[in-house]
């Protein structure tokens, strides 16, 4: 009986393991500096500059808009 009790845990055990399911290891990480934003992952990384905010003012009606591109 003792047997039968520790191979029916033994499959148990082997069975769940194998029903488990494992998530994929993605380390990408990316952040957004001040004059740059970049992501560095497994396969390198890659730095691209932020393109400048042009401001201009200009009036509209009698008001004065502020319009950034």
């Amino acid at each position: 009986m003792r047997y039968v009790i520790l191979i029916a845990a033994a499959v148990l055990s082997f069975g769940t393991t194998m029903t488990t399911r494992s998530t994929e290891a993605n380390a990408v990480v990316c952040a957004a500096g001040v004059y740059r934003a970049g992501c560095a992952g497994y396969r390198g990384a890659v730095v691209v500059r932020k393109p400048a905010v042009v401001c201009r003012t200009v009036w509209r009606d009698g008001v004065r808009v502020r319009r950034c591109r």
